[in-house]
């Protein structure tokens, strides 16, 4: 860190360090916010619920990012487990955070009475814009960033400007700035999303699973650059694999981080990624042969709760003293007696 060019933090209040980091993630998901309420408002779905959710899906999110992340390096904390906690010294996973912010929306979405799919959609470029500002947060702490290269290769080949060069000067070497490729790779993900939520061939869902086989595609690459992956010891034909459908990057000049072979030989964000594209591509697949009457995204999104307060709200309110059930029955006999003075007198008997 003797390079590091920017001060991570960015004020203290008391004896309390505020990081950029911090900072940063939570322009993050401001901004998704904010693009998922207005999409939401096309549908007149409530501000209010979109709050609801984010307040629930960070924390939920940040918790899963570290239970997975503890999980792949258990070693590291089995004999230190109040360091499980000790979550600002780093150690969190991106896709342990998308699986808690999932896990949060199915439950949170059906129990307010919608159909997860359609709000997964609405909250799909909201997603994928947090992460192309939160990545900007590795820039700051000089962290999560590639393998070796040259000065050269981020100046002159990729053109990159001179802050960024610099900031990827890590102790006298230069290192591929992984965030800026994600965060990149992230906002054209963002305008396709843009582009096809506008298409009428798009079924519920479809936005939703678009993002992920998106985002898989640039974690998959990206991710081999890293040399603070994750991973395990796979069988060699599994590792082979990989590193085959990898080989593209080689032809644009790029070589893979350092992967020490006793830590493990197969990336597990890679494994991930391709997991998640063939997910995601099989659920569009089977959606479309088997769902009756899939919606398209434009379709109205109703809210099931939202249906049956306006069905009670239809019923006309009971009388006073009478069970609802009864109110019409009661209002009728009423109505089909005649006035005493109305009817026939009844002739004498003789």
């Amino acid at each position: 860190m003797g390079t590091l060019l920017l001060n991570p933090i960015a004020f203290s209040i008391g004896g309390l360090d505020v990081h950029w980091y911090g900072l940063i993630l939570g322009a993050g998901a401001l901004a998704g916010l904010l693009l998922a309420m207005r999409e939401g408002k096309r549908f007149n779905i409530p501000q209010e619920f979109f709050m609801d959710l984010l307040l629930l899906g960070v924390p939920s999110a940040i918790v899963a990012a570290r239970i997975y992340y503890v999980a792949f390096m258990w070693d590291d904390y089995k004999n230190n487990l109040i360091d499980i906690f000790k979550i600002w010294n780093g150690g969190i996973a991106i896709y342990g955070a998308l699986i808690g912010a999932i896990i949060c929306a199915v439950i949170f979405v059906r129990r307010r009475g919608y159909n997860f799919w359609r709000i997964a959609d609405i909250c799909a470029p909201g997603l994928i814009i947090g992460q192309v500002i939160g990545r900007w947060g590795n820039f700051i702490n000089q962290e999560a960033y590639g393998g070796p290269t040259t000065e050269s290769f981020l100046s002159d080949y990729l053109h990159l400007p001179s802050f960024i060069v610099n900031q990827m000067n890590v102790n006298g070497t230069f290192h591929h700035p992984t965030f800026l490729y994600e965060s990149l790779w992230n906002l054209a993900g963002l305008v396709i999303l843009f582009i096809l939520r506008r298409q009428k061939f798009l079924r519920a869902g479809e936005l939703f699973l678009s993002y992920f086989i998106w985002y898989a595609i640039g974690r998959f690459f990206i991710e081999a650059l890293r040399t603070d992956s994750l991973a395990f010891q796979g069988a060699a034909w599994l590792a082979s694999f990989v590193n085959g459908l990898w080989t593209p990057m080689t032809w644009l000049g790029f070589e893979q981080g350092y992967l020490a072979p006793s830590y493990g030989n197969v990336r597990i964000s890679q494994l991930l990624a391709i997991l998640f594209f063939v997910v995601a591509i099989a659920l569009i697949i089977y959606r479309r042969r088997t769902v009756r009457d899939l919606p398209r995204y434009s379709d109205p999104i109703v809210s099931t709760r939202v249906s049956e307060v306006e069905s009670l709200s239809s019923v006309p309110a009971k009388e006073p003293g009478l069970p609802l059930n009864e109110t019409n029955q009661a209002k009728k006999a009423e109505e089909s007696k005649e006035p005493q003075d109305l009817k026939e007198p009844k002739e004498p008997k003789e």
